[in-house]
């Protein structure tokens, strides 16, 4: 609703047909200050912002295309574009008031009018009062009217709009709308814009299922766009998208033409995953209305969910070129920047959102990790204590910034402390506290006790300079450009995986280095890690490719999960992932549904054949009729124990000792009464399980080791496709151990190219999006090795898109990794540099 200011009182329009107990409260109510409240609908919409992306704030833009429904005057929808229904016919003059309150009175443009004309201008002016503001003075006179006239539905029924326009955060006048509302409908049941008024009032006050029957009934006596976008509203809050979705239909079906039921409509399929049909949804509200920002907006960030960077980027621009203000806008293009690895660019934005919000905790959190990630860790410091002091008031959840930046700031000290220290004399994973990394890695509130911090920053150590591509010497720019190039293999080409430059190169450079350490370690020669010098084991391999990623994006806890404290790995440590959760649908994976579904199946069958002999046959008509996740539902039915649903763990065959099979992951499928679900799975990384697999990848790294050494003396094809074969091997356990808390996908990955390039094979192929011949369209390397029957299967499959081919000679010219990054601020050095310049340059290897 729009702030309103008092005009000067002038002189009163004493008209034959006033009364003078109107005139008197028409005085009063000129002298009055106006209270000034935000509409209920704009409650419940910025309700509805806070808790859901991305449409965000557009609860302004729904206000000035449909008035809070609080005062209807007439039944039907007002018109886009803003028609004379649409504005305030109020005005604060009291001779105007006066004038308006009998037109409204002759036009009987106010609920519930009688026939009585007297009683109609009397009702007119207390409404006037309302649409003025004053209230007070409108609930005065309405109820000296009901004093005369106690069922007088239009003044029982002003009288409750009265106290809801006074603010629901006073539950006094909630229940007191509640109840006029209550009983204008046990008068006269069949007016559906009551049960309406009724159910804006319910919502926001968290009453969502009451508001929902509310909405219903409305909708049985009257159905209209407007009630079906309010209701799909109620039911977008509940995360029911479905049903919402249903709803947004229907009201686009009665007026098509409603560019925020259109982004609602759009925003049903983003949450559900179906990103492409949400694209579809905000071009179309686009269409209907050019200049909609916050279509604009959803549009860019479904478009960096999809992975598609430039489609984001020009989405984001448009929003801006609207209303470069727009702080919504800022916030996300920030997050999407900072994730494409652009972390000047994205810090610019976060700049911005914060002139124009101060207090905005995630353009702070933003700003804060983006100086660290650039090593400019007094600026991010700085900014995340500020987070840290904006305390949750009393009964208010803590922001997810609030929650992790104490982490952040306590890596970034120990990153600062050790920016020139040389890589290979300390280990992250064995400095930092158990309980810290415990409670970092499972995203837990900062409640350590006996918490030591982390040093404050130290005077003599300098944040990190930029450094110019040019300051570096040819051959390093080469090893830089290379990276960049090996880096750029690794990208997934499927919906959900923004191109990141940054752990592009971070990860490229990775790659360079395992090459150099591999074959260092097969020519006999040893290694410096952790302040010794020893021959290299498979862990310190891994350990390169985790110490790049680590730094490319320090707010990830990249850490390994057996190094955690022996209490929390006895419990087990989980890495979960939702397949689908309810309706919502992880788009990353949902190529792989179909396999997993194909050996649930098979398990299912398994376990009827030895716990329902009887029902088997039952069971089996039944699964060829599944042919998606939710249609296994109904069979959880055929056993009792199955009924609330079941679990199915994979197996992986050990190839140290044949026959026998260590635990893979967990596949995990619940549903509700209503027919959610929950698809899941999961590594629960125990001692038991991790030390199995350790032993498998102990015995592998053995065996690699020395055919890796009579493969440096003999170049023979037989001698390269074994060890070819042994990385894939090793990987393949590693992948299935999941060992780290985050990143154990690209991290595999770059160790598989490094290690494949040492033993002089070079990976030319990059991860397809899929063949014709093949049943899965993309790759997910990790889910690849996860599904896959065995090591040789994996290795078969990963054989047939890497298109391994004899490495360039040039390579042995590369510089040294280790010694030209031998530390943290020379890494961070080479990760902040521009990139451009290798566009220019002819990568000789490739």
């Amino acid at each position: 609703m729009r702030a309103v200011k008092m005009a000067p009182a002038g002189g009163l329009a004493r008209g034959p047909w006033v009364p003078l107990a109107v005139l008197a409260v028409l005085a009063r109510a000129a002298l009055a200050l106006t209270e000034r409240y935000p509409a209920l609908s704009l409650l419940q919409q910025e309700r509805h912002r806070q808790r859901h992306g991305p449409a965000g704030d557009w609860a302004e833009q729904y206000s000035a295309e449909c008035d809070s429904s609080f005062l209807h005057f007439h039944e039907s929808d007002c018109d886009i574009g803003g028609s004379s229904s649409c504005e305030s016919v109020l005005s604060l003059n009291t001779e105007k008031i006066l004038s308006q309150a009998k037109l409204l009175a002759e036009q009987k443009r106010f609920p519930f009018a009688t026939d009585n004309d007297n009683t109609n201008e009397e009702l007119a002016i207390a409404y006037v009062l309302i649409g003025n503001g004053l209230y007070d003075e409108a609930i005065r006179h309405f109820s000296t009217m009901l004093q005369e006239e106690p069922e007088l539905v239009s003044a029982i029924y002003g009288r409750g709009i009265a106290y809801g326009k006074k603010g629901l955060h006073d539950m006094k006048n909630a229940e007191l709308a509640l109840f006029e509302l209550s009983r204008v409908i046990s008068l006269e049941p069949d007016h559906p814009e009551v049960f309406e008024q009724r159910a804006e009032i319910l919502s926001p006050l968290g009453r969502i299922s009451e508001a929902l029957s509310d909405l219903t009934k409305a909708i049985q006596l009257q159905p209209s766009a407007r009630l079906y976008r309010h209701r799909g509203t109620l039911y977008f809050i509940s995360e029911d998208y479905a049903t919402a979705h249903e709803d947004f239909q229907h009201s686009l079906e009665l007026n098509k033409n409603q560019p925020i039921a259109m982004l609602y409509k759009g925003l049903t399929f983003f949450h559900r995953g179906l990103l492409k049909e949400a694209i579809e949804s905000f071009k179309e509200a686009l269409k209907q209305k050019a200049d909609f920002i916050d279509a604009y907006k959803s549009l860019g960030q479904a478009y960096r969910e999809l992975g598609n960077f430039d489609a984001a980027t020009e989405s984001f621009q448009k929003a801006l070129l609207l209303n470069q203000n727009h702080v919504q806008t800022l916030q996300l293009k920030g997050m999407m920047l900072y994730h494409h690895g652009s972390l000047d660019e994205a810090l610019k934005n976060f700049k911005r959102c914060l002139q124009l919000e101060p207090y905005n905790e995630v353009c702070q959190y933003m700003k804060g990790l983006s100086h660290v990630a650039m090593g400019q860790f007094y600026e991010g410091i700085k900014a995340q204590t500020k987070v840290m002091l904006n305390d949750p008031l009393p009964g208010q959840k803590a922001s997810p910034e609030y929650l992790k930046v104490k982490y952040l700031r306590e890596y970034s000290r120990y990153l600062h402390a050790h920016l020139d220290t040389p890589l290979t004399e300390y280990n992250t994973d064995i400095d930092l506290p158990g309980n810290f990394k415990d409670h970092w890695a499972k995203n837990l509130p900062f409640l350590i006790e006996n918490y030591e911090e982390q040093p404050g920053l130290q005077p003599h150590i300098k944040d990190v300079l930029f450094q110019n591509f040019e300051s570096y010497k040819p051959d390093v720019q080469e090893l830089i450009c290379v990276a960049d190039h090996l880096g750029s293999m690794m990208q997934y080409e499927t919906p959900g995986f923004l191109p990141n430059k940054r752990i592009h190169r971070a990860m490229g450079l990775a790659t360079l280095e395992v090459m150099q350490a591999v074959q260092r370690t097969w020519a006999n020669s040893k290694v410096r890690m952790n302040g010794k010098t020893r021959l290299m084991q498979w862990r310190d391999m891994f350990d390169i490719a985790v110490k790049w990623r680590r730094i490319a994006d320090p707010d990830q806890p990249v850490l390994w999960l057996d190094q955690m404290p022996a209490r929390s790995l006895s419990r087990g440590f989980n890495n979960h992932i939702n397949l689908i959760r309810g309706q919502v649908i992880n788009m990353r994976y949902l190529e792989y549904f179909e396999k997993i579904l194909h050996f649930i199946k098979d398990r299912i069958l398994v376990y009827h054949g030895a716990n329902n002999p009887k029902g088997l046959l039952e069971v089996r008509e039944a699964l060829e009729k599944v042919h998606k996740v939710e249609d296994l539902l109904p069979i959880m039915k055929f056993n009792s124990k199955t009924r609330d649903g079941f679990t199915v763990n994979t197996k992986v065959p050990s190839l140290k000792d044949q026959g026998k099979e260590y635990d893979g992951f967990t596949i995990t499928i619940t549903g509700d009464k209503v027919g959610n679900i929950l698809f899941s799975v999961e590594t629960q990384t125990t001692e038991e399980r991790t030390q199995l697999y350790h032993a498998e990848i102990d015995a592998l790294y053995k065996d690699l080791t020395a055919k890796g050494k009579i493969l440096i003396l003999s170049a023979e094809l037989g001698e390269v496709d074994a060890v070819c074969n042994l990385i894939l091997s090793l990987v393949y356990y590693f992948y299935n151990l999941m060992p780290l808390s985050r990143g154990s996908s690209v991290i595999a990955y770059s160790v598989i190219m490094g290690a494949l390039m040492a033993s002089g094979k070079e990976v030319s192929g990059k991860i397809p999006k899929g063949k014709a011949s093949i049943k899965i369209s993309k790759y997910l390397v990790d889910f690849e090795a996860m599904t896959a029957p065995g090591s040789e299967a994996f290795s078969k499959i990963a054989r047939s898109w890497m298109n391994l081919k004899s490495i360039s000679p040039s390579y042995k010219s590369l510089p040294s990794v280790s010694e030209t990054f031998p530390t943290l601020r020379t890494m961070i050095e080479v990760l902040n540099t521009d990139s451009s310049h290798c566009l220019k340059k002819t990568i000789v290897v490739v």
